[in-house]
């Protein structure tokens, strides 16, 4: 039987895909806070017929999360790890000027430390799983300025980047990282007390839509609810690929040796690091072509609205919109500088093959 660990589990989405989880015949270990509710959810669960570990705890304790990796171990193994546990940082939100530093120190410990800890903690039972696979819960404030979601934003943005990281360290796993959009949580509700929830989905509604990376096994990369639920999943290639190939050509610089001249080593590590940036550049312009049809729609809900009340899905469009035009303008600079790159890479390997004929000549005399 598969053996599951979701954190953030006594309520919202972790809740939900620990429901989900469990329908499918997962034995689960879940995580919380809240130790009351998290009992609860544990003998809903096991009524359902799964067998459940609950360990009530802060995943920002070493200490607990090697006792939930001891449940896992218990149960048998460890097959999909669920980081959904995080916290705001400030409760209603607030802009960056007055953040409290302590609140932004408590969400990097919670939203980006525990997840790596966990990951570390439970590397060895995913790697013997055969198919292991990790899911971090992701934002859309990872990628969009939204106002008031900086502090928030940042540790969702550390999250993807260390998530796709992994996904390039561990090609033995599914790494997936996954943006649920806007839902109707106690969470939402404490981030914007004045935002009115009523249009937004529920956890239960967005759940089974995540669960397709696991049913499925989609490849690692970053992905959001909305395109899951569509004809196809949206993937973060620019970043997959970039994880790919920044293994790949490490690979490579070992195995070249060290003689390399380095105006050789220089000219194809910038070479590179453009073509990382262009890619990362069509990613963006296509995000921006999406963005302006989204901008238009933004727009056409401001004038339906009559300029007040405009809901956050409709700012969240203008501010999509806004966002991925500056990405796709830096795109055209990227791929202007990925062309350059590309000769100064030739001239730098007509330098290495001059110097290495300079060489034999000399040993010749």
């Amino acid at each position: 039987m598969a053996v599951a660990m979701v954190t953030g589990a006594s309520r919202g989405l972790g809740r939900a895909v620990a429901g989900e989880l469990a329908a499918r015949g997962w034995d689960l270990v879940l995580s919380a806070r809240a130790a009351g509710l998290l009992a609860e959810a544990g003998e809903e669960l096991r009524a359902a017929g799964a067998r459940v570990s609950v360990v009530a705890g802060d995943v920002s304790s070493a200490a607990h999360r090697a006792e939930l990796v001891a449940a896992a171990r218990a149960l048998g193994g460890l097959d999909l790890l669920v980081n959904n546990a995080g916290v705001l940082g400030a409760e209603p939100l607030v802009p960056l000027a007055v953040h409290p530093l302590e609140g932004l120190r408590e969400a990097f410990e919670v939203n980006v430390v525990a997840p790596l800890g966990l990951v570390q903690e439970a590397l060895p039972l995913l790697r013997a799983a055969g198919a292991g696979a990790v899911l971090n819960i992701s934002s859309d404030a990872a990628v969009v300025p939204y106002r008031t979601w900086g502090a928030y934003g940042a540790t969702k943005a550390a999250g993807d980047l260390m998530s796709a990281v992994l996904a390039g360290e561990e090609p033995g796993l599914r790494v997936w990282w996954a943006d649920p959009g806007s839902m109707r949580t106690r969470m939402m509700a404490a981030a914007e007390p004045g935002e009115d929830l009523a249009g937004l989905p529920g956890p239960e509604e967005v759940a089974p839509l995540l669960l397709r990376l696991v049913t499925e096994r989609l490849p690692s990369g970053r992905y959001t609810a909305e395109a899951l639920a569509g004809a196809g999943p949206e993937r973060a290639g620019a970043e997959r690929a970039g994880a790919e190939r920044a293994g790949a050509e490490e690979g490579g610089a070992q195995q070249a040796g060290e003689g390399q001249p380095r105006a050789q080593q220089g000219g194809a590590e910038q070479a590179g690091a453009e073509q990382n940036r262009a890619e990362q550049a069509e990613a963006g312009q296509g995000r921006a072509r999406q963005a302006g049809a989204a901008q238009a729609r933004a727009q056409q809900a401001g004038a339906e609205q009559g300029g007040v009340g405009q809901d956050r899905g409709a700012q969240t469009q203008a501010q999509q919109a806004e966002a991925a035009q500056d990405r796709a303008q830096q795109a055209e600079a990227a791929q202007d500088q990925a062309q350059q790159a590309g000769a100064a890479q030739d001239q730098a390997q007509q330098a290495g093959a001059a110097q290495d004929q300079a060489q034999q000549g000399g040993v010749g005399a």
